[in-house]
């Protein structure tokens, strides 16, 4: 699958994911294929940061 390549739809479509299909992003990144180093950074440099407390970025 992929994912949109905007920065904010790639963060809405992640958090929407990890709310409704994945209890972690490790979950998520397995089972999507995605690797989780990329997308972290990806999204970090949009200023978003994980949190696995609330598995969902912020």
């Amino acid at each position: 699958m992929e994912l949109p390549q905007d920065p904010m739809m790639l963060f809405s479509t992640v958090n929407m994911y990890l709310r409704d299909r994945y209890d972690s992003l490790d979950e998520l990144c397995a089972n999507l294929d995605i690797d989780r180093k990329e997308l972290e950074e990806k999204l970090g440099a949009a200023g978003f940061e994980y949190s696995p407390e609330n598995n969902k970025f912020w």
